[in-house]
């Protein structure tokens, strides 16, 4: 389950015209919007059907939408929708049990989910289009014949697969604290009280008649809208339907949850509570009932939610964060959905900071808007952010807000798919003043919830799992006669693949300017976006042994102000382009970069070089900074998966760059001088070590232009070269206990060395992996999560920089299975080099390698990154273009070969963090190696 900011609003894909980029002019040239183009009908048994075609790749969207979620939930039956959206994956009459994923999967599916919000239910996967058969197969085969194979077993699973997300949830900082928010702004037995995701009591309360009955109500083609975007042929399409949806019959009618069937009772007075949490710094928030999504103000409150606290030129952010410097984060968000929507804002306390001085300085800048609304510049910023997103997001087919779900999204709320216009209208009718009276209508103190959320005790209210025997005496009654039945036999047959794709993967164009900045182009002209990355070799494995972090530290200062513009400044600029100035450093190398409308593109390409070639390293700025960082690596300590990351990355590597995360340790950051920034910065950013890469709708000439005008003249002596130490001798098993003391999980992770970006077996080793643990249907995954129900996710991974990097594998597990589940994670890894891979799983691994590779190159984003993965690992230029035949070559032998080569089940640091009052025993029983015990940060403790 994932919670979507918003989600309704992100949007699309759209036919459009063609725009023009002036690369020397003072303003902005005006964009035509785009238009929604698609196709809607109604099949006999109510299913809705979308439709919009895109051939520019061989993808195809299919997002199917429910129209159920706890908006259609009774008190004392919390999380069902979300329960039956796990379910939906556990297997269909006809395609079999657990097998939904493997197939999509091993099609080489990207953007593969299924996802609950409070007012619907949606799986969506991305194929690639000569697999649209098997994916509308697939779809209706769980709509029509799921109750078939849905047995009490399957459910257990299900539900203790839950729980462990439930708790994964509560084992985050302030998570319980986002839950009493709702509690407080509805009242019990409301849709939206509490969390989407139910309570535990209820979960557990689940037995397999209820989960049956609720899918013959609510899980039929009438209750339903199918949304397809890509590349197909409408009439295939048209009759694909026809097959596999029409036989499926109608369902129950479902009366309609509407405001007036379900009132929201307002809020008179304040509310407020306290919750405690294992966290370092307090934190408060505040929440309030909001219009209700795309009703009258619902654009003015969400751009309200943006100037207060949506970005670093806010408010909140620039009187809190930034100019005060009592705050280590600010930011307000607003969650429209269909009965009401929620404004909302979290403000985290630095150190020694009261959080009623926050409440006050909160309420003053509230009180600002009210009575002035925000400024004319924060207004159009707010809106043009929101265009830019808009138009970019059609970049997308499938996943969250592409192009077929913002299609269902717009229909299931407005009734038309094409409610694009309308949408934007809104934005673009917005004033001063209407924005002001948002603040006025929604924002008031009487009206207000309020949670603080202070260190203390972590109180979940967790229960018993259900004695084995439940529902073993349960009659389940079959759903259609035997003659039905018997007419649907012909869906027993798996859908063969259409024709062989072939693929078009992109070669750069390249050219160089005379100070030896190498410029990497790929032009896409389906829509008016411009992604511009400057990539540098000034990565973590420069960092010196005595100074990790270091890296990460410059880049972060990167946009925190230039020799002419302050950090406000920048936020405010990049704000005004609809974009932010992202600024990263990986192991490998920095990337900084920005997205922006084509008539932004000067603009941008000035605000992106000024970033990079004159950063001031202002005193002021770097001990504000400072003292963020050293706040957040201490923050870490409240999570058990950063523990184990921090923990199992010093045991393996030491003090070799790979043996620290990238923000490095408080003592390193509150050591590192500016003069010491700046002599990273000189050595390691330059033209002769960086790359401008340029993705999206720009002819060579006005790349040229863009490259010689804000980046002919850098000059620098930067040569990238690093000199990471030998490798550390491989580590001899066992097993180290880190305690955490009232965590409802237990991180389980276990550490090795693992294999370099440039190893010579790379797609023999990501085909293995693949069968191992990369992947949903992978052996760690499907022993740990579907078989025995211990998790809620589960992988391994091997990070792959440049000159090496860790091996990794486990997940986050139920508290009192940490024995058991260590023992499976072990069995499955050695498993791999006794039992290796079979041809089917093979054949699965390459065919998903292979067929997901146009999906990396959707986005202009997406694309700029491959682009600059040339630079960083010296590929060349027609890396990608080869990609696919390299999987091909890989035969069995060489995957059994690298799964005894590069897998080291004896060479590993398996770390445990959790609760060692109910771990210990159950680790020393299983007598896996001797255990060792740390603290958060890696040290012996005794």
């Amino acid at each position: 389950m994932r919670i979507i900011v918003a989600a309704a609003k992100a949007v699309l894909g759209v036919a459009v015209v063609s725009f023009a980029m002036t690369v020397a002019a003072e303003k902005p040239a005006s964009l035509k919007l785009p238009e929604l183009k698609y196709e809607k009908f109604t099949l006999p048994n109510g299913l809705v059907v979308l439709t919009h075609e895109d051939h520019r790749l061989p993808l195809v969207a299919v997002d199917l939408w429910y129209h159920v979620g706890p908006l259609n939930e009774r008190e004392g039956r919390t999380g069902f929708a979300h329960l039956f959206e796990h379910m939906m994956f556990e297997g269909s009459e006809h395609v079999g049990e657990k097998a939904h994923i493997k197939f999509v999967q091993g099609a080489g599916a990207t953007d593969v989910n299924g996802t609950t919000d409070f007012d619907r239910t949606n799986y969506f996967e991305t194929m690639p289009s000569n697999q649209l058969e098997l994916a509308l197969w697939l779809e209706s085969d769980r709509m029509g014949f799921l109750l078939e194979g849905l047995d009490r077993e399957k459910l257990t699973n299900q539900r203790d697969v839950v729980r462990n997300e439930r708790r994964q949830g509560e084992g985050r900082p302030y998570d319980l604290a986002g839950e009493k928010v709702y509690q407080l702004l509805f009242p019990k037995g409301h849709p939206y009280y509490g969390n989407v995701i139910g309570s535990h009591a209820d979960i557990e309360a689940a037995r397999i008649n209820d989960v049956r009955e609720f899918h013959q109500q609510f899980y039929t083609p009438n209750n339903a809208s199918i949304a397809i975007a890509g590349d197909f042929d409408p009439a295939q399409l048209k009759a694909l339907l026809t097959k596999y949806f029409a036989p499926i019959p109608a369902g129950p009618k479902v009366d309609a949850v509407t405001s007036e069937t379900t009132p929201t009772p307002a809020i008179t007075e304040q509310k407020r509570a306290t919750v405690t949490d294992t966290v370092k710094l307090d934190q408060i928030n505040f929440a309030f009932l909001a219009p209700a999504i795309y009703s009258p103000s619902d654009a003015a409150t969400e751009i309200l939610s943006h100037v207060l606290g949506g970005g670093d030129a806010s408010r909140l952010y620039q009187a809190l964060v930034k100019n005060r410097q009592v705050a280590q984060s600010a930011y307000c968000y607003d969650r429209s959905m269909k009965l009401t929507s929620v404004f909302q804002c979290s403000i985290t306390a630095k150190p020694g900071v009261k959080l009623a001085d926050l409440e006050a300085a909160f309420w003053a800048e509230v009180e600002k808007l009210q009575k002035d609304g925000p400024t004319q510049a924060e207004l159009d910023a707010a809106r043009t952010i929101n265009l830019t997103d808009t138009i970019s997001g059609l970049q997308r087919l499938g996943g969250f807000g592409g192009v077929a779900d913002t299609l269902n999204s717009y229909n299931q709320y407005t009734g038309d798919p094409g409610y694009l216009s309308k949408d934007l209208a809104s934005y673009e009718a917005l004033t001063i003043d209407s924005v002001k009276q948002a603040a006025v209508k929604s924002l008031n103190k009487n009206q207000a919830v309020v949670v603080e959320c202070v260190p203390g005790k972590k109180v979940v209210d967790d229960v018993p799992r259900s004695p084995a025997d439940t529902d073993a005496d349960a009659k389940l009654t079959a759903p259609y006669s035997a003659d039905f039945e018997t007419q649907q036999n012909w869906r027993k047959e798996i859908p063969k693949p259409g024709a062989a794709l072939t693929f078009h993967l992109p070669v750069p164009e390249t050219f160089a300017l005379k100070n030896g900045l190498k410029v990497y182009l790929i032009k896409d002209t389906n829509l008016p976006v411009l992604t511009a990355t400057l990539v540098s070799r000034a990565g973590g494995e420069a960092n010196p042994a005595d100074k990790p972090g270091i890296a990460d530290f410059t880049a972060a200062m990167l946009s925190e102000g230039t020799t002419t513009r302050t950090s406000t400044q920048i936020a405010e600029a990049a704000e005004a382009l609809g974009t932010q100035v992202g600024v990263g450093a990986s192991m490998d190398g920095t990337n900084a970069g920005v997205t922006v409308l084509t008539n932004h593109a000067d603009a941008a390409l000035d605000l992106l070089a000024d970033v990079v070639q004159h950063p001031a390293f202002h005193a002021d700025d770097l001990e504000r900074i400072r003292k963020q960082r050293m706040v957040r690596i201490q923050q870490e300590a409240d999570s058990v998966g950063a523990i184990s990351q921090r923990v199992g990355l010093k045991l393996v590597y030491g003090d070799q760059p790979y043996g620290f995360t990238s923000s490095g340790t408080v003592a390193s950051v509150e050591g590192i001088t500016g003069d010491e920034l700046k002599k990273f910065w000189a050595g390691h950013y330059g033209p002769g070590d960086s790359a401008l890469v340029l993705a999206g709708d720009v002819t060579e000439k006005e790349a040229r232009e863009l490259a010689e005008k804000h980046f002919g003249k850098w000059t620098g002596d930067a040569k990238g070269e690093v000199g990471l130490p030998p490798a550390p001798a491989a580590p001899t098993l066992k097993v180290v206990l880190v305690d955490k003391p009232g965590s409802p999980q237990t991180a389980l992770f276990a550490y090795g060395l693992g294999v370099s970006r440039t190893n010579k077996d790379l797609e023999a080793i990501q085909t293995m992996n693949y069968v191992l643990g990369a992947s949903f249907a992978s052996r760690i995954n499907m022993n740990l999560r579907e078989v025995h129900g211990f998790t809620y996710g589960a992988r391994s991974t091997y990070s792959m920089y440049r000159e090496g990097g860790p091996f990794t594998a486990g997940g986050l597990v139920k508290t009192d299975v940490t024995a058991p589940a260590a023992k499976e994670l072990m069995l499955e890894l050695k498993r791999i080099q006794t039992e290796p891979p079979t041809a089917v799983e093979i054949k699965a691994a390459k065919d998903a390698n292979v067929q997901s590779i146009p999906a990396q190159f959707e986005t202009t984003n997406a694309t700029a990154g491959a682009m600059a993965s040339l630079f960083l690992y010296d590929r060349p230029l027609n890396y990608f273009a080869m990609l696919p035949d390299r999987f091909r070559a890989v035969t069995p032998e060489d995957v059994e070969r690298v799964a005894k080569s590069d897998v080291h089940p004896d060479q590993l640091i398996v770390v445990a963090v959790g609760d060692k009052s109910k771990i210990e025993a159950g680790l020393k029983e299983l007598n896996l190696a001797p255990i060792e015990y740390v603290d958060a940060s890696g040290n012996p403790v005794k």
